[in-house]
């Protein structure tokens, strides 16, 4: 017999429909065998698609898996936010429509908590990073990834804002542009991505400069990941997360949070606004935030 199984989808960190990642959502997918998980988040064609069972541990929310059409991936920024305002506007966060909520979820990369706040406007949620920032083996030379990325070297930053691998729980190479006109050139050249970065640390490239037009702690942003089929993500938690890590490192303040707001999608034309805090104390990074608006868009039933 065909069985039926419940999602909702959602715009994630945008406050309109039509902007932001796209995300679909399956509250209970107990019953969804196995082998189906792939091929369903490859028939949505979205940067990823989550998947919720019981927790483990009755004190949190839900365990969670996330997949992109490529494989499954043990934490992602977007997915988090999105399945954690999904879950409470769904009335499965423990809390009223209207309070706000604080949920964790069991992810690959360990327990995420988050917290939803709800009221004038789209659903807000914020989640803190289950890994402190983890600094990866050498990035490859300005030369190279100006030949990946079809800019010129001198586009990409030298040290201290030179580029870096870096991890919240999933890797990314983190490539500092002098310009957001920098970041709006960019375009990957598959044949040298896959000569050179594929089978890396950090194949995913998240390329990065300050817009001036929103202040000094305002940013352009662009991630691509072909190694995982996305092209180009329009917003991307994860990797913002670990941008908060880059960046809180090399700020002079020694103790204090720091914040920022960063623009990805624009390129893609799904504009999507991420904020992101870092707290330090002594000199060491001790939190990390990641938080965005998200706009509930679709429901139905997927039959199997």
């Amino acid at each position: 017999m065909p069985s039926k199984h419940r999602f909702v989808t959602l715009d994630v960190f945008t406050s309109a429909a039509f902007g932001g990642n796209q995300l679909a959502v399956f509250p209970d997918a107990s019953g969804i065998p196995e082998d189906a998980l792939i091929r369903i988040t490859r028939e949505f064609n979205y940067s990823e698609v989550t998947f919720c069972y019981p927790p483990s541990n009755r004190a949190n929310t839900r365990r969670v898996r996330i997949f992109t059409p490529g494989k499954e991936v043990p934490f992602a920024g977007h997915p988090t936010v999105g399945t954690a305002i999904a879950l409470h506007v769904l009335g499965e966060s423990g809390a009223a429509l209207g309070a706000d909520a604080k949920l964790v979820l069991e992810e690959g990369v360990g327990p995420v908590p988050v917290t939803v706040r709800t009221g004038g406007g789209a659903p807000f949620a914020q989640f803190a990073v289950a890994k402190l920032p983890e600094i990866g083996p050498p990035a490859p030379s300005r030369g190279m990834l100006a030949e990946i990325l079809s800019i010129d070297a001198e586009d990409i930053q030298a040290s201290p804002m030179a580029p870096q691998n870096v991890s919240c729980g999933l890797p990314f190479l983190m490539v500092p542009l002098r310009s957001v006109d920098a970041v709006s050139r960019a375009r990957v050249r598959i044949d040298r991505f896959e000569a050179t970065l594929k089978s890396s640390w950090a194949p995913e490239i998240f390329v990065f400069a300050k817009d001036p037009e929103g202040g000094d702690a305002h940013l352009r942003a662009r991630m691509f990941a072909p190694g995982i089929s996305i092209a180009e993500d329009p917003a991307t938690g994860s990797a913002n997360a670990c941008l908060a890590g880059y960046l809180a490192a090399r700020a002079p303040q020694k103790d204090g949070t720091l914040v920022w707001t960063v623009d990805q999608g624009i390129e893609m034309g799904r504009p999507s606004r991420l904020e992101i805090e870092a707290d330090k104390s002594a000199g060491a990074i001790t939190a990390i935030r990641v938080g965005g608006n998200a706009v509930m868009i679709s429901e139905g039933t997927l039959t199997l």
